[in-house]
C-alpha cells in the first residue's frame, strides 16, 4: 500500500532529489571545515561522513582512498571547488 502524501510533501520530496547533489556538495564542503579543525576520533567520524558526502557527488572511490591516506583537508577543498565549478 503506498502512503498517502500531499501534494505538498511530494513536492518536498521531488525537490530533495532533484537537488541532492548541490545538497552533498554542500554537506561534504561543511565536513572539510569540521576536518580543518579536528583531532583523534572525531577526525575519523568527519572522514567518515566526508567519504559518503564525497560518493554522493560522484568522486570516485579509489579518488576517495587517496584523499583519507593523504590526510589533506585543502586537498579535498580543493577537490570540492572544482566540482562546485
Amino acid at each position: 500500500m503506498a502512503p498517502n502524501r500531499t501534494s505538498h510533501q511530494e513536492k518536498i520530496i521531488r525537490n530533495y532529489y532533484q537537488n541532492r547533489d548541490a545538497i552533498g556538495l554542500q554537506k561534504a564542503q561543511e565536513a572539510v571545515t569540521e576536518l580543518y579543525l579536528s583531532e583523534g576520533k572525531k577526525r575519523a567520524t568527519v572522514w567518515k561522513r566526508l567519504c559518503s558526502h564525497l560518493e554522493k557527488v560522484g568522486v570516485p572511490e579509489t579518488r576517495i582512498e587517496e584523499l583519507r591516506e593523504s590526510d589533506d583537508p585543502a586537498a579535498v577543498a580543493a577537490l570540492l571547488e572544482k566540482i562546485a565549478k
